[in-house]
């Protein structure tokens, strides 16, 4: 098959090789990372776990995806990639071990929150340059396959890293500082991998004479281009709108995400390990559901179009959600899980593919940035609404309730517009 004699090729580069161990160890790190930080929050026996510590938890896993990712470009065009890869791992290995500590010291919550916040924050720029490291790698003809692999395949390994933290806490009688040393432990890995990388292979390359804005002019230069690109989306209703759809739909799934977690901690089992397990299993329900809209997302968007497939997924979870999450237990929730899933990345991947053909190419970055932005953004907000509307066990008709009613208004609202384009 061609695409496996590709990968056989690309598995013989020495330095793409590196640089796939490279990130295979750093977001292996960061699965590890963000379960000890997960399950610490939520399913720590020493900690009575509220819906606004859940919601602590997500702005500190998302937000500096948000905030730092546009602007990450500014400082990596003028750092040494591989020193990136090097001091970055370096950095988080630091920190993460000064997190243990926090851990054991029973500290207050914003101390713990702040250092977890240091380290994800330093991801941005790592996964960044690791993609912008790839063309230096690879020839060009081989960058379409590359691109597919890496990712993939770091997003592999931090679910294995996810997988390998529980194993650890369970061994280690819900050790979670001991999790978070195991993390440090695989970012220092990085660190030393990137060390057989040589250090102008990666770029960027300063030639004499090029003139790089100053930090300042090139933050400015950012905001000013994301606001264009907002100008430009603005005139692309149907990109547009299915942006928005997009949006509202993530935050709907954020809020019953916080719902999931309260009651796997209290409403659905008696001990810690049993409320990670129940968790573990809607997870991989949700995630069988992004699986099962990878294939029939090309096949709906076919017969009804990209709008009219969001306005499908949009619809369906109206119906589904209340009927479904109503009785408050776990059999008909991991339907619900499986369900949203497959609604929510088919509502994504046609949103994506919308954006891509009606964006123009001279804009698609800067609006994909915008894309970005808004979709972990509208998580963090999602947790922020059911902090205040969750009781402590998780059981919320009113929640269920506003979450039905505001996918039966974004489906609504698009399908009508999408009559309009038809």
């Amino acid at each position: 098959m061609p695409v496996v004699r590709d990968l056989r090729v690309l598995l013989r580069l020495r330095d793409f090789r590196n640089l796939l161990a490279v990130r295979l160890l750093s977001q292996a790190a960061d699965g590890v990372y963000q379960v000890a930080l997960a399950t610490y929050v939520v399913f720590s026996p020493e900690k009575q776990t509220s819906p606004a510590a859940i919601a602590s938890a997500m702005a500190v896993l998302l937000l500096p995806y948000s905030v730092i990712g546009p602007f990450a470009g500014v400082l990596l065009d003028r750092w040494r990639r591989r020193q990136v890869f090097l001091y970055g791992n370096l950095l988080r290995a630091f920190l993460a071990c000064i997190t243990a500590v926090l851990i054991v010291a029973h500290v207050p919550d914003w101390l713990f929150y702040a250092s977890a916040l240091s380290v994800t924050a330093v991801n941005r720029f790592v996964l960044a340059g690791l993609a912008a490291s790839l063309p230096r790698v690879v020839g060009a003809d081989q960058l379409v396959t590359a691109n597919a692999l890496s990712p993939t395949a770091g997003t592999l390994a931090a679910v294995a890293g996810g997988g390998l933290a529980f194993l650890v806490r369970l061994l280690a009688s819900g050790s979670n500082a001991l999790v978070v040393l195991l993390g440090a432990c695989l970012y220092l890995c990085a660190a030393l991998v990137s060390l057989r990388l040589a250090i102008g292979l990666l770029g960027p390359d300063h030639s004499a004479g090029q003139v790089h804005p100053s930090p300042a002019e090139g933050i400015a230069l950012t905001v000013r281009g994301m606001a264009e690109g907002l100008r430009h989306l603005a005139a692309r209703r149907r990109a547009a709108r299915a942006l928005a759809a997009m949006t509202m739909m993530r935050f709907c799934y954020g809020a019953l995400f916080v719902m999931l977690l309260m009651l796997c901690r209290y409403a659905w089992s008696d001990t810690e390990a049993e409320g990670l397990a129940l968790l573990g299993i809607a997870v991989g329900a949700s995630g069988a559901g992004f699986f099962a809209a990878a294939v029939v997302t090309p096949w709906m968007v076919g017969r009804l179009g990209t709008l009219g497939w969001i306005t499908a997924c949009a619809a369906g979870s109206a119906v589904l959600v209340p009927a479904l999450g109503l009785f408050f237990a776990p059999g008909p929730m991991l339907v619900a899980a499986f369900v949203l899933g497959l609604a929510t990345q088919g509502a994504k991947i046609s949103t994506d593919t919308e954006v891509q053909s009606q964006v123009d190419d001279d804009y698609r970055g800067r609006v994909f940035s915008v894309y970005d932005v808004l979709f972990n953004v509208a998580f963090v907000g999602a947790a922020a609404v059911s902090a205040l509307m969750l009781p402590a066990d998780g059981q919320s008709v009113v929640l269920l309730v506003c979450v039905s009613a505001l996918y039966a208004l974004t489906a609504v609202l698009l399908g009508r517009r999408s009559r309009c384009f038809t």
